[in-house]
């Protein structure tokens, strides 16, 4: 602006000095005595210093002399000074783009600056984590460096390699590009392979430790079948394995996602995410048709819910091609078609507490939460009768009303999330920042609670939505913005821990 400002100062000065030019040539009048003998008489000299030369004039009708008097133009150099004008409006003009692209350049160079933030806070959690790369992971860090080296050759040939700071920035760049490209290399090389044998090895030591906790081995026992409850109850949870950030960023802390369990046809696949908005409200949501297309951000198809329409809390699930989830500032539970985005059917839950009243701990606003298992969609909450401890109702998914409702002992305010496997209800409570644990179970064929410890790692301090998926035995965990998975194992059939 500085620059602009003196540019504008020089081209005023020269538009003044032009314009002086016209000073140079004057018309003088002079009035003569109305006695024509006094042209002739001798008058005192005029001691007004002379610059003019060949003067002319003449006499009109009232005998007025008028002389017209030329001034040499011997010493300005006027012809230079109108180049000089047009090449400094031409070099304005210059100025101007250059600016123009410098702020094109730096909003670009902004946007880039915080992707590398992003990018680095990424590597930096994964650096201090115990999950492996994959190989899509590589994926995402060469097309954001790809994008920097795209910036950083149109700032080195709009400066055309003058700036030494520039020339160091694409020399870093580029080396960065050829550090992942090595680095993706190494990783299908052994980072890989050593991650199969590991999975092997792990799956080995499940089936030892299935073994050893059974009490009556039986050789011909069948072994698990995903989908199904031919299962005891539950046995162990693995590590987290973390899947990406949601994609709405680090404020969007609370929210849930999962998959699917039965997508419909010609659907082979369904994964979702929502993100809260302020901890408390579903505005959008997203779902993609592949578990790459989520890890690659790619082929989204997100969705808009009105402002009278918005969920509140983290206990939505997707079931059957279906969103559920709870009305705001309402018991009601909305059932929502995700490729249309239209509501289906909207449903009142008897009794059902709201607005934060028996929520989880830690996990505001989640007054009802729904969730599915083999048998199909349940909702998991508290009411004034039952002074605050969890409520069970198996709900129709086609018209929502409750089929069977079944009261536990577990005040719900001091678990910390729940889920639903082959109708038991098992919650949790935090141990830790880092460490939670499965402490609760309840047997809705049985009437029958049980105190039970499976410890398992988390990521970060709160579980927002917790949703188990029959067909994979996996929970999807929303965790404090983290997009989580675990696998669940399950004692052997008639067998109890």
């Amino acid at each position: 602006m500085k620059m602009r400002m003196k540019m504008m100062f020089f081209i005023t000065c020269l538009v003044l000095l032009l314009n002086s030019r016209s000073y140079l040539a004057q018309t003088t009048t002079i009035r003569l005595p109305d006695n024509p003998g006094l042209h002739s008489m001798s008058h005192e000299p005029d001691t007004t210093p002379v610059l003019a030369a060949n003067v002319t004039g003449s006499v009109d009708a009232n005998g007025v002399c008028q002389c017209t008097v030329y001034l040499p133009d011997t010493t300005f150099p006027a012809d230079r000074v109108e180049q000089l004008e047009i090449q400094a409006s031409s070099l304005l003009i210059s100025v101007e783009i250059e600016i123009q692209k410098i702020l094109e350049y730096s909003s670009k160079i902004d946007i880039y600056e915080s992707h590398l933030q992003n990018l680095t806070l990424r590597v930096e959690f994964m650096e201090n984590s115990d999950i492996s790369f994959t190989e899509l992971d590589f994926e995402l860090v060469k097309v954001e460096i790809q994008e920097l080296e795209i910036l950083i050759s149109q700032l080195k040939g709009s400066l055309n390699g003058s700036n030494v700071i520039i020339e160091q920035l694409f020399v870093k760049i580029h080396n960065m590009s050829l550090t992942i490209n090595n680095l993706e290399k190494l990783d299908k090389n052994n980072v890989l392979i050593i991650r199969r044998e590991i999975i092997a090895l792990r799956k080995q030591l499940k089936e030892c430790e299935e073994a050893r906790n059974q009490t009556k081995p039986t050789p011909t026992q069948p072994s698990i079948i995903y989908g199904h409850c031919d299962h005891g109850p539950l046995l162990n949870i693995s590590e987290p394995f973390i899947v990406q950030l949601n994609w709405r960023g680090f404020a969007y802390k609370a929210g849930a996602w999962g998959r699917d369990p039965a997508p419909v046809p010609p659907k082979k696949d369904l994964y979702w995410q929502a993100p809260l908005r302020d901890g408390r409200y579903m505005d959008y949501y997203r779902q993609y048709g592949s578990f790459d297309d989520l890890l690659l951000y790619k082929n989204p198809k997100d969705y808009l819910l009105a402002s009278n329409n918005l969920a509140q809390g983290s206990g939505m699930v997707v079931y059957n091609n279906y969103l559920y989830y709870n009305l705001m500032n309402s018991r009601q539970i909305r059932k929502v078609d995700i490729d249309t985005n239209g509501i289906v059917l909207t449903k009142e839950l008897p009794g059902a507490a709201l607005n934060n009243r028996f929520s989880y701990s830690g996990t505001p606003w989640q007054d009802i939460d729904l969730a599915v298992d083999e048998s199909g969609l349940w909702a998991i909450y508290a009411t004034e009768e039952s002074t605050g401890n969890i409520v069970i109702s198996k709900l129709n998914e086609t018209t929502l009303s409750v089929e069977k409702t079944w009261v536990t002992r577990q005040y719900k305010p001091a678990a910390s999330n729940a889920f639903i496997v082959c109708g038991v209800l098992y919650a949790t409570k935090t141990i830790t920042t880092r460490h939670e644990e499965i402490f609760y179970m309840y047997d809705t064929k049985t009437n029958q609670d049980t105190k039970i410890s499976i410890p398992f790692k988390k990521v970060m301090e709160y579980l927002h939505g917790v949703n188990y998926n029959p067909p994979d035995h996996k929970l999807y965990v929303y965790n404090d913005g983290y997009l989580i998975t675990y696998d669940l194992s399950f004692y052997p059939k008639n067998t109890n821990s």
